[in-house]
């Protein structure tokens, strides 16, 4: 393959990044597109209207995912899925999922002009939702695919103002998939290119990171119940002060995530005090803990070390402790012969990457299970992200979209898969 004209690349993405971003832009400056929102409805059908400009066969499924594809010439049953989330939080940037839609998009649209019509399908996926925003639900687009969302989790569910779930999914013109339906069994590989969300690239002066592993995640909600009494006549002997034993843990947590080292890391990101005033010791603390790694037997340890010292610290100051293991999603690896094929083609086209981790959740970790997955990363400027001030270079955007070409060149072109 002949190495991809950057030019192109870059100014092509910049121009469809910009365009996509017109719809559900917030006054405050981002992006406000929630899951069968008008906003959404609009973005997708925008999307469809491109993706047929573009000479892709296009369709929608049940639920709201959007599909665009070209067609392959021998091999039909089998097809090679890029793509990202349209969906976003509330006032987000331009890069955070609709990065990897407009990626795929214009990848698409270079092959086909330079290489023509490939041997295998290759389609850019707009999945209907990943970030669960305006519901108590995430990856509602991806777990479809794949077949694991049930009808039964999001029946009861409704937005911050009573909209249920199933209402405003059918008032955007969709509905539930069919579960008797066999899934997709064409799909042989998912490469989506997201920004990184972190500083890492940046800081290294590296425009594409090469995904080996999406972190475990083990999440808490760790309950204190002390004694609250009055801070002046209260001798401090005397005291069952719940903040002074989350300060201890938190100190104890912070601590132990330093002695594993990287890639650990525990984040205490949440803190509620009762009854949270001046002069009262206070009776009872609730906070969070999120521990992420990339080995589950590492995640596991750790977090066991955690608990522990949790015990410890509640027994020394005399509380009622409550650890509440609410989340517990083990890591997922990325296909190698994939990331050994981005390897390969980065290297021969002179592009230059890191392997790396991603310590986010993605929709590529919902479909490796289901297919041969790999992720690219661009960077993030000062690692922000879901933030207006979101932004990637446009040079090392069309590194990151260079890539993706290469890859799906690979897969899409020759006669061996993988």
């Amino acid at each position: 393959m002949s190495q991809v004209k950057q030019f192109d690349v870059e100014k092509e993405s910049v121009k469809l990044l910009e365009w996509l971003g017109e719809f559900g832009k917030d006054p405050a400056g981002g992006i406000s597109r929630l899951l069968y929102t008008h906003e959404w409805i609009e973005a997708q059908r925008g999307l469809e209207n491109l993706m047929k400009e573009e000479g892709f066969q296009v369709q929608f499924d049940e639920i709201g995912n959007l599909f665009g594809r070209l067609e392959g010439s021998k091999y039909k049953d089998e097809t090679i899925l890029t793509g990202s989330h349209v969906d976003t939080v509330m006032n987000a940037g331009h890069y955070d999922g609709q990065l990897g839609i407009i990626a795929g998009i214009v990848a698409l649209k270079y092959l086909k002009e330079t290489y023509g019509q490939p041997l295998r399908n290759i389609e850019v996926v707009a999945m209907a939702e990943e970030e669960g925003s305006r519901f108590p639900y995430a990856f509602w687009g991806s777990k479809n695919i794949v077949g694991t969302a049930k009808r039964s989790e999001v029946e009861d569910i409704a937005d911050f103002n009573g909209v249920s779930f199933v209402e405003a999914m059918r008032a955007a013109g969709f509905d539930f998939r069919d579960e008797t339906k066999e899934l997709r069994k064409d799909v042989k590989a998912f490469i989506e290119l997201h920004a990184e969300q972190g500083g890492v690239l940046e800081i290294e002066q590296i425009p594409i990171g090469i995904v080996g592993h999406i972190v475990g995640q083990r999440r808490y909600t760790i309950e204190i119940n002390g004694e609250a009494n009055h801070a002046g006549t209260t001798p401090m002997g005397y005291r069952q002060d719940a903040m002074t034993a989350a300060s201890r843990m938190i100190v104890a947590i912070n601590d132990i995530a330093l002695k594993h080292g990287d890639p650990l890391v525990a984040t205490v990101g949440k803190v509620e005090v009762t009854p949270n005033v001046v002069n009262v010791v206070p009776g009872k603390v609730i906070f969070t803990i999120d521990c992420r790694h990339t080995h589950k037997d590492q995640l596991v340890q750790a977090t066991e070390e955690i608990e522990s010292a949790l015990k410890q610290i509640a027994e020394q100051i005399n509380v009622e402790l409550n650890i509440d293991l609410w989340m517990d999603a083990d890591p997922v690896p990325m296909d190698e012969r994939i990331v050994n094929l981005i390897k390969e083609q980065c290297d021969k086209n002179g592009l230059k990457y890191k392997l790396m981790h991603s310590g986010a959740g993605h929709d590529s970790q919902i479909l490796a299970d289901f297919a041969p997955t790999a992720m690219l990363f661009v960077p993030s400027h000062k690692g922000i992200s879901h933030n207006p001030a979101e932004f990637t270079e446009p040079k090392d955007l069309a590194e990151g979209v260079k890539a993706l070409i290469g890859a799906l060149y690979e897969l899409g072109y020759k006669e061996e898969l993988f």
